[in-house]
Formats: structure tokens, sequence, C-alpha cells
């Protein structure tokens, strides 16, 4: 009824968890992106299937996966190893499948840290398309993440949530993640203007788009690492979540803080070579003169 498609590498700490909870599933493709680790091993040894593709970025992976796995269902959830499904989100996921009146699903994840879940700074909730049917669902890649391509008015939303252990393997593992992760946003960030937010979104969107929009909106914001700590910790009630909540506000504000430096050290680089340019051509006009 419903195949499973996991992006992995180097996901040894997480694939059984993750797979063990789509043990009801009887199709599931792990596309690897060329794991040094046991990650295969333990996702054959589950039963998945194996492809591997080279990483270029998340969304052309899921398609990929989508395009090529020759997946036996209609119907394909996404997930990333560090993610859980419920059973109560299983349950959710096979009535839509069944008789669900759109081509696809966004599903809310809960943000597992410091061994709880964080209910106010991990902004809950917040949503990614992840289930639909598979002629529908293909993915564009945006910033460090990717976005469903189908119209809003094609896509439903779930009530019941993954659970995302984004730190399951530590710290210093999500530090070099948001480390590689801000380098894409900086791009994005650097390819963003005003003319180019959704303002509409702002008044009229659904929850998803308002997010999109006022986040290519933040990028012209001054002090965006102190805005999004204030944002997560007090805006978002962080601080009820205990010291688990301020730790993620500090660590996202550094984020913003990795993305707004490499910005600007990209601006810089542009009006060094766009200088060096016009020396260039300055130097070629006199001695032609």
């Amino acid at each position: 009824m419903i195949s499973v498609l996991v992006l992995t590498l180097n996901e040894e700490v997480n694939i059984a968890d993750c797979l063990d909870s789509v043990a009801w599933a009887d199709d599931v493709l792990v596309p690897d992106s060329g794991s040094g680790d046991r990650t295969v091993e333990i996702a054959r040894s589950k039963g998945a299937r194996v492809l591997h593709r080279d990483f270029d970025d998340f969304a052309s992976q899921r398609n990929y996966g989508l395009e090529e796995g020759g997946l036996r269902h209609d119907w394909v959830l996404h997930l990333d190893a560090d993610e859980r499904v419920t059973p109560a989100l299983r349950d959710a996921l096979r009535d839509k499948a069944r008789g669900g009146e759109q081509r696809a699903y966004r599903v809310p994840s809960k943000l597992m840290f410091q061994g709880r879940w964080l209910k106010h700074a991990g902004m809950y909730p917040t949503y990614q398309v992840r289930f639909g049917r598979r002629e529908a669902l293909t993915f564009t890649q945006v910033g460090h993440g990717q976005r469903g391509a189908l119209p809003l008015d094609q896509v439903g939303t779930l009530d019941e949530p993954l659970l995302h252990y984004a730190f399951s393997k530590g710290i210093a593992d999500w530090v070099r993640r948001h480390n590689r992760y801000s380098s894409d946003e900086a791009e994005h960030a650097q390819e963003t203007q005003l003319r180019d937010v959704d303002w509409s979104a702002l008044m009229t969107g659904d929850a998803q788009t308002r997010r999109r929009a006022l986040k290519d909106l933040s990028y012209a914001l001054p002090f965006r690492p102190l805005l999004r700590f204030l944002y997560i910790y007090v805006g978002r009630l962080g601080l009820l979540d205990g010291r688990p909540g301020f730790d993620y506000a500090v660590l996202l504000a550094f984020y913003e803080y990795l993305i707004g430096l490499k910005r600007r050290e990209h601006e810089h680089r542009e009006r060094t070579d766009a200088e060096e340019s016009a020396d260039s051509s300055l130097e070629m006009e006199m001695h032609e003169a």
C-alpha cells in the first residue's frame, strides 16, 4: 500500500531504528550516497533495498528514488534516517493511502533534543511535504532543503507527527552538517531580493507558505542571529523547554551567524573580483592607447 524512501549517508547510528519504525511497509528503498560505515549492511539486514547515488542535493536524491527506484506502490513516504514513524502516524498514512482526497500531504515533526521533545523551541508544528502519490510528489532544492513542487491546493496536512532525532549523532555532527547547510543558505540568501518575497503569502497564505515568505524576508533584516535567538527563546516560549530550549536557541543563532558571515564573505569576493576586472580593463585600454 505504501512505499518508504529513506535517504542515507553514514547512518549506522540511526538506520536500524528508522527502519524498525516502518517495519509494517513491504517496500522500503534506501538511496545511499556512499556510506563508509555499516549503513548499507544494516539496511539490507532489515529487508530494505539499497541503491547507490552520489549526493548532489536532497531534492535530486529523492527524485532519483522516485524515478529509478522501482517503487511498488502508488503512495510514497519520504524519511531521513534520523526520523521515526509512530504507530499513530502509520495509521494516518494508511488512511490517506486508502482514500485521501489530496495528491500529497504535509507531515509535522517533533524535534527531540537532550532526551525530550522541544515543544516550544522546536517550533512545533513545522511541516514538510513528505507523503504523496509517486507520480505527483517531486521536489525542488531551495537552500539546503527541499520543497514539494505541487500546487498548494493539491496538498493536504496530517495531524500526526514524525519524531525527529536531529542530534542522534551528537552536537559535533550537527555543527558539521549545519556548516555545510549554511553555505547553501548563504548562496540562496545572496540570490533572494525583497522583490522575490511572496508578500501575499504573508497575509493570506497557509502556515507553510507564510513561513517560506518570512524566511525570504528575513534575509533583509539586520542582527539576524540575535533576532533568531529572541524569536525562538522568547517569542516561541523556548524558555519553557528548560536548558534544552536555551541550548537549541543558541545553536540556531550560531547557524544564522554562519549564514551571514558566509554571505558577507561572498559579497566581499564579488566586489574584489569586480574591482580587479575593472583594473584589468583599464590597464588594457591604456596599453592599447
